[in-house]
């Protein structure tokens, strides 16, 4: 069944930071090249973290000057808000992302999935379980959170699943249909794409949000197959302010409103293969 075309790409060097546009992009198994490879370490509570715990990653970028390799984390470059550009293996990055953020952080690369205690949970920040998934998901008290049991069982002890960064899956599929929906019903909101950060933007026939008929089904994009696996549960990242985007805690009163909260489609890699802006897309 045809849905459309590829519209855009986009990889995440660094956990939570703005990324980069890509033309074309070979899919290895463990998603695109060079996605989420780096990632800062909370040295006060411990854990890997993102935006959830310093919002203000969001308005740092990062970008590859040559091609990433297929595996492992390849040198990049960092953007500050004040333009200054760190290197990921500059002395004193840890230093300068530290004072940017306003606490001390360690910039990781990827650690073997064994490093076992590197990827587990930090501390949280409130004592109360409940508030603190409510602090993360964005979510009011007269508000549902998500139904944590979608998400693979290690996430409860791990920040991500180990040997990655990603927060559950290694593609984050989304249509432009979906966001053009979401800002027809609340214009009062910019339901631009660098606020969900997805891998790969569709643009499909038809409207609505098209992802949520495609769980559990196969997607031939270019020469790549992915398995589509859950709907992504937004957190409070859709919020906070990013690029040119101001904060707007609206967004997620309108996604739990319209859309049970979530946005998006989770993907892992079925068959790697290439793809590029243009391509067809197809449910199989």
């Amino acid at each position: 069944m045809g849905l459309g075309t590829v519209k855009s790409l986009y990889r995440y060097p660094v956990k939570s930071m703005l990324g980069e546009s890509l033309d074309a992009v070979h899919i290895g198994p463990g998603g695109i090249p060079g996605d989420r490879a780096w990632a800062v370490r909370d040295e006060d509570r411990g854990g890997i973290r993102g935006a959830k715990r310093f919002p203000d990653l969001m308005t740092f970028s990062a970008r590859y000057d040559a091609s990433p390799a297929a595996t492992g984390s390849s040198p990049a470059t960092i953007t500050l808000p004040d333009g200054e550009h760190l290197g990921t293996g500059d002395g004193n990055v840890g230093e300068r992302l530290s004072e940017a953020l306003g606490s001390p952080v360690t910039l990781w690369p990827l650690m073997p999935a064994d490093a076992l205690d590197h990827y587990r949970r930090g501390a949280p920040m409130l004592d109360d379980m409940e508030a603190e998934f409510r602090r993360m998901f964005g979510r009011e008290p007269d508000e549902p959170l998500p139904d944590l049991s979608v998400f693979p069982p290690e996430l409860m002890e791990f920040e991500s699943p180990l040997g990655t960064y990603f927060d559950a899956y290694p593609l984050l599929v989304m249509s432009q249909q979906s966001l053009d929906h979401m800002a027809a019903h609340h214009p009062e909101s910019r339901y631009d794409v660098k606020r969900f950060r997805p891998n790969i933007l569709l643009d499909c026939d038809g409207d609505g949000l098209l992802e949520f008929a495609w769980e559990g089904k196969t997607m031939n994009v270019g020469g790549a197959t992915l398995a589509l696996t859950i709907k992504c549960p937004r957190c409070v990242m859709t919020t906070q302010a990013t690029a040119d985007l101001p904060k707007d805690p609206k967004v997620m009163r309108a996604l739990v409103k319209d859309a049970g909260g979530d946005l998006g489609i989770y993907a892992s890699v079925a068959t790697p293969g290439a793809v590029k802006i243009g391509d067809e897309v197809s449910l199989s």
